[in-house]
């Protein structure tokens, strides 16, 4: 199966967040692949990523950085693809300052920014579902199926009685 989204992430210590997009994607049986690609320590390495990933079939890329998590904006640089990018919490600042730093692209260099952690993880990763779902009805049917198993799970919520 031809990989139709790649999942990057600044380093090995990313994994921890980055691993619930994984899995998101394996759940819907999306070809995907998982690499460390960091901005600072091999900008080489990200920006041949980038150029190389449209002639590669990918459809997106979901990028986790922390920090000053460059690593979003800069393959969005490089690449038409759109770009998913996870702020990954950071140790001081808890992931805001990755938030920051992805969310505040200049016009004309978008980059779509989720949640900070585990839960922006997945929904970039449910969104980039949604994208490929729109060509692809067998996808399409697997997230109506997702979502309406959300639901029903939210309709069986109970609340604890009042103390």
């Amino acid at each position: 199966m031809k990989i139709q989204i790649g999942v990057v992430m600044g380093s090995s210590s990313d994994w921890d967040t980055m691993q619930h997009a994984i899995h998101i994607l394996q759940q819907f049986g999306v070809a995907h692949e998982a690499r460390v690609v960091s901005a600072h320590r091999m900008p080489d390495d990200m920006f041949a990523y980038a150029e190389a990933a449209v002639g590669r079939g990918l459809k997106a890329i979901i990028a986790g950085a922390g920090g000053a998590a460059h690593l979003p904006g800069m393959l969005a640089a490089k690449t038409t693809l759109p770009v998913l990018g996870v702020p990954v919490p950071s140790r001081h600042l808890s992931g805001v300052d990755s938030l920051h730093s992805i969310v505040q692209m200049p016009k004309g260099v978008p980059v779509a920014t989720f949640a900070i952690g585990a839960a922006g993880a997945a929904n970039a990763a449910l969104f980039a579902v949604a994208m490929l779902a729109n060509n692809d009805p067998t996808l399409r049917a697997k997230l109506e199926a997702f979502r309406a198993e959300q639901t029903e799970v939210a309709r069986g919520m109970t609340l604890p009685p009042v103390l």
